[in-house]
């Protein structure tokens, strides 16, 4: 098996040594299980610290287990999920929403992965229409999107804004939340709840760490029942010691933020660079640690061809072929050298 860091994905990569060494010390000697272990209270007390004193923090197992668990917290299955049809609740989640919550999932076409309240406002339900459709409970959205584009905290507030005065939850699927929040300067709340995301899903997979993600609630007066959520959504682990010890020694000293600013900082040494090979087009702006390429379909191919398998995500538009690369934690220069020797050759 080739040692080699890749592109496709930054699931692909492997943990940090903290997160490892956070594991190895969480492994010593008998504890309560089912989160009741001393890892998940230093959780709960880093949580509370980073996203407030009436949060609430439950570690989960992973992202869509994280997501499907939250919305269930805030909708009844009868209800409706307003999201960007490029959300990966909607195109990477299989039918969990509608099979696992019972939820409707009312998609919006968007520019670049982002909602804003005039696209999301699209999908309100008309009260004439009841009781044939699906009213909306919760506005869902992605920090990062899956098009790499982020949120500003302004952004964020204006959704919220809008959701709540409109009687909906806002949700944020923040599996690259460490990411957005890296290139904006600003903390984890501040790129989520404290802009008025009523439910978080804090990633750790994708920013150093074995496997766990959170589901933080800005205010613990919505966890009602959360725990029996958890358990029916298949995310409560007997031993959640692991789960928190990970993300404890990314929260602990913001090594987080370290990660994420790495990532961030290959990929755009990539976008940069490859702005200038002939042939090459950004298909949108580098915001966070991921970039879309678009060349022709030959060439994307052959890129694709000699890249395998550790780069490209490749998406044929007619003649054009869209390439997804993925910068991760544990990118270096020599890896971007790599890829652009790789991507010249392709378009010589």
């Amino acid at each position: 098996m080739s040692r080699a860091r890749g592109f496709a994905s930054d699931n692909s990569s492997g943990a940090h040594p903290a997160i490892l060494a956070a594991l190895a010390g969480a492994n010593e000697g008998h504890v309560t299980s089912y989160g009741g272990d001393p890892e998940t209270a230093r959780l709960e007390k880093l949580c509370r610290e980073e996203f407030g004193p009436e949060s609430a923090v439950f570690p989960m197992m992973n992202g869509t287990g994280a997501n499907i668990a939250a919305l269930r917290a805030m909708a009844r299955p009868h209800q409706a999920v307003i999201c960007a049809e490029t959300a990966h609740l909607s195109i990477d989640e299989t039918a969990a929403p509608e099979a696992i919550a019972g939820l409707k999932l009312l998609t919006v076409a968007t520019p670049d992965g982002k909602l804003t309240p005039e696209l999301a406002a699209t999908r309100l339900a008309d009260p004439d229409d009841l009781p044939h459709v699906a009213w909306p409970a919760v506005v869902s959205i992605s920090q990062v999107t899956e098009l790499g584009t982020l949120y500003t905290p302004a952004e964020v507030g204006a959704l919220a804004d809008f959701a709540h005065e409109n009687g909906l939850l806002l949700h944020m699927d923040g599996s690259r939340l460490a990411n957005a929040a890296a290139s904006l300067e600003a903390g984890l709340a501040e790129v989520s709840t404290d802009n008025g995301v009523d439910v978080l899903c804090l990633g750790a997979n994708k920013n150093g760490a074995v496997f766990g993600e959170a589901v933080v609630f800005r205010d613990s007066s919505l966890t009602s029942g959360f725990e029996v959520l958890r358990k029916g959504s298949l995310q409560l682990a007997s031993k959640m010691r692991f789960a928190s010890a990970q993300l404890n020694a990314l929260l602990e000293g913001e090594l987080w933020q370290e990660l994420a600013l790495n990532a961030n900082s290959m990929a755009g040494s990539i976008s940069e660079a490859a702005a200038w090979i002939d042939g090459v087009e950004l298909a949108q702006d580098c915001e966070a640690n991921i970039v879309f390429i678009a060349l022709k379909l030959d060439q994307a191919r052959r890129f694709a061809e000699r890249s395998a398998p550790h780069v490209p995500l490749l998406f044929a538009l007619g003649d054009v072929g869209l390439i997804r690369l993925v910068a991760s934690w544990d990118t270096q220069v020599e890896d971007v050298d790599y890829l652009l020797t790789e991507l010249r050759a392709a378009m010589a």
